[in-house]
C-alpha cells in the first residue's frame, strides 16, 4: 500500500538574551537586580535565553546599593532607556503617578513591554494605560502589585479563568495587619504600635496611605478589574481606616471570639459587585484570622474551584522582587515564541470589558458590633433595642461592663444581619439621646463566607 507524506513547515522565532531597563533603583529595584544575578542560571533554564539588564535609570546613582552593577550602565536620564531599540522590556519601579505614567507611556508608544508595581497608577488611570498597550500590541505585567511576592494577579487572569469569581476577602495591607496583631496579642494601644511600626520600617513617617485604606482601595480596585472584567472607579469603592480603633474594641472582639482585620471585600450580587475596605470582625476560627504580622493573604471562591486561599508576603525587597521577576520570565518566553499579549492584560478581552456597578454602601447586608458609651440609668438599654427593633435591627448579643470613672457604661451589642441604611438611620437617632455622652462605635462582622 502506498502512503503518500506532506511536510509541513514549522515557524520558529530565533532565540535571543532578553534586555531589561530598569527605572527606578530604589529597595525594589535593588531586589530586582540582585534576584536576576543570584539565580542567573535557573532563570536561564527556565526560559532559555539571559534576562540581561542592560540600563538602570534613576535621580541618584551614586548612593551604594550593595549589589553589584558591573556591565550595567547606569544613568539619570529614564529616556536613555525609553529611546534604545535593543531594549526588550522596560521595568516601571519608581511609584507615584506622574513621572511613572509619562514612563510607562513612554515605553509602550515605542512598542516596548512594560512590567510594573505601580497599583496606585493603575487604579487610578490603568483604563488609559491598558487600552495604549492593547493598542500597540505590547504586553503588561503587574504581578508586583498586588499582594507583593503572593501570585494573585496570575491566579485570576489565568488559574480561575473558567470560574465566576463568587468573593474576595482579602488582607492586602501588611501595615495594617501588623498593628491590628500587635494590638490584639500585646493588648496594645494603636499609638504605641503604629510608632514600633515606624521604627522596623513597616510604617512610613507618614501612615496615612496605609493606615486609612488608601493601598488597599488601590490593590481591591486591581483586583476587581481582573475578577470580573469591569472598569472600576476608584473612588466608588467604600473606605474606612484603622485609625480610630480603640483597645477596648480589640478587648470586646477577643470576648466575643473575634479579631478585628482590615479587609477588603468584593462579592458577587444579581446585577452589582459588592465592595468595601474597613476594619472587620471575623472569627478565631476563620483562616484570615490567623494572618498575623506583616503578611497578606486571599481568600478567593470560585464558583467551580471553591474557596481558595493564598498567603505570604505582601510587600518587601525579595517578594515584591519575585513577581517583578515572574513578569519578565512570562513575557520573555511569549517573545521567545513569537506570541504577543496571549492572555488578556485585565483578563477579559478589551471589548467585553464594561463600567462596574457597585452596590451601594447603604444596601450592604451584614452583621454589627456596637459599642455605646451611656450613663448608668435605668431604661436605657431599652430605649437602645426599642430604637433598633424601630428600624429593623435585631440584636444577637449584650455585654455591659461596669461604670469608668468618666460616668460612662460601654454597652456593647451585636447585630443579626441588617442593613446598613438602616444600621446608620438607627445610630444616628441612637447619638442624639441624652443617655449617650459619644458617638456609637460600629464595626462590621463578617460570621460565615
Amino acid at each position: 500500500m502506498n502512503r503518500s507524506y506532506t511536510t509541513r513547515k514549522v515557524c520558529t522565532v530565533a532565540k535571543k538574551d532578553v534586555s531589561v531597563g530598569l527605572i527606578g533603583f530604589g529597595t525594589i529595584g535593588t531586589g530586582v537586580v540582585q534576584l536576576l544575578k543570584q539565580n542567573e542560571s535557573v532563570i536561564h533554564r527556565r526560559l532559555g535565553v539571559n534576562l540581561v539588564i542592560k540600563t538602570i535609570a534613576d535621580i541618584d546613582i551614586v548612593t551604594p546599593r550593595n549589589i553589584s552593577t558591573e556591565g550595567i550602565r547606569l544613568t539619570e536620564n529614564a529616556e536613555d532607556i525609553l529611546n534604545d531599540p535593543d531594549i526588550d522590556i522596560v521595568v516601571e519601579l519608581v511609584g507615584g503617578l506622574t513621572w511613572a505614567r509619562t514612563f510607562i507611556l513612554g515605553a509602550i508608544r515605542k512598542g516596548k513591554h512594560v512590567v510594573t508595581a505601580n497599583k496606585a497608577l493603575l487604579a487610578a488611570e490603568g483604563d488609559s494605560i491598558f487600552e495604549e498597550a492593547e493598542n500597540r500590541k505590547v504586553n503588561i505585567g503587574f504581578e508586583a502589585s498586588v499582594g507583593g511576592g503572593i501570585p494573585i494577579i496570575k491566579t485570576l487572569r489565568e488559574s480561575l479563568a473558567g470560574n465566576n469569581i463568587r468573593s474576595i476577602f482579602g488582607i492586602m495591607n501588611g501595615t495594617c495587619n501588623y498593628i491590628l496583631s500587635r494590638m490584639t496579642d500585646e493588648h496594645l494601644p494603636f499609638e504605641s504600635v503604629l510608632k514600633e511600626a515606624q521604627s522596623l520600617g513597616f510604617a512610613e513617617a507618614d501612615p496615612t496611605y496605609d493606615i486609612e485604606g488608601h493601598d488597599t482601595a488601590h490593590k481591591l480596585a486591581v483586583t476587581l478589574a481582573l475578577s470580573y472584567g469591569k472598569r472600576v472607579r476608584l473612588d466608588d469603592i467604600y473606605r474606612e481606616g484603622i485609625s480610630t480603633l480603640s483597645r477596648q474594641d480589640v478587648e470586646f472582639a477577643r470576648q466575643l471570639g473575634y479579631k478585628i482585620k482590615l479587609l477588603a471585600i468584593a462579592i458577587e450580587r444579581e446585577d452589582s459587585i459588592e465592595a468595601r475596605i474597613h476594619p472587620t470582625m471575623i472569627p478565631f476560627d476563620s483562616i484570615l484570622s490567623s494572618v498575623n504580622g506583616n503578611y497578606n493573604a486571599f481568600h478567593i471562591v470560585g464558583d467551580a474551584s471553591g474557596p481558595l486561599v493564598l498567603y505570604g508576603q505582601g510587600a518587601g525587597m525579595m517578594p515584591t522582587a519575585s513577581s517583578v521577576a515572574s513578569d519578565l520570565i512570562d513575557i520573555a518566553r511569549d517573545m521567545q515564541e513569537g506570541v504577543l499579549c496571549r492572555v488578556p492584560l485585565r483578563a477579559f478581552k478589551k471589548d467585553r470589558m464594561t463600567d462596574i456597578r457597585l452596590l451601594p454602601m447603604d444596601e450592604v447586608r451584614t452583621n454589627y458590633y456596637f459599642r455605646f458609651s451611656a450613663v448608668d440609668r435605668p431604661g436605657v438599654l431599652s430605649a437602645v433595642a426599642g430604637i433598633l427593633g424601630k428600624h429593623d435591627i435585631s440584636i444577637a448579643s449584650v455585654i455591659q461592663t461596669e461604670r469608668r470613672d468618666s460616668g460612662a457604661v460601654p454597652v456593647v451589642m451585636t447585630t443579626h444581619e441588617s442593613r446598613e441604611r438602616n444600621v446608620r438611620e438607627a445610630l444616628a437617632e441612637i447619638n442624639r439621646l441624652d443617655t449617650m455622652l459619644a458617638d456609637t462605635v460600629l464595626i462590621r462582622i463578617e460570621d460565615e463566607r
